[in-house]
């Protein structure tokens, strides 16, 4: 994945796509409690879910757009912990990903 507009793309879409999750997550929350208690109770589980759900793609989002920012500034695909290339199969599953399957590991 040397293309580095082949990888914008990929980044772009996920990231269009987390933030069209988010906004359904944050949606879901400002729907009124159900007055059930055993409804409520349910609800209650479904709202933590929600939440790691949120927090997970607000981490993503993240990392996504750091990549976008080393897209542009033409370091995608370089480690930014040794400087090597990062393997194209790695960059293939995480496109967004800063290291390589070395450093991850040991860090």
């Amino acid at each position: 994945m040397q293309n580095h507009a082949a990888a914008e793309e990929i980044l772009r879409k996920r990231k269009q796509e987390l933030q069209h999750r988010l906004s359904g997550i944050d949606a879901s929350f400002s729907e009124p409690a159900p007055a059930d208690s055993e409804e409520a109770a349910v609800e209650a589980e479904d709202d933590e879910v929600q939440i790691e759900l949120g927090v997970s793609g607000e981490t993503e989002l993240k990392a996504i757009d750091a990549a976008l920012k080393r897209v542009e500034t033409g370091i995608y695909g370089v480690c930014l912990h040794c400087g090597t290339a990062i393997d194209e199969k790695r960059l293939e599953v995480i496109p967004w990903t800063p290291f390589c399957r070395n450093c991850a590991q040991t860090l």
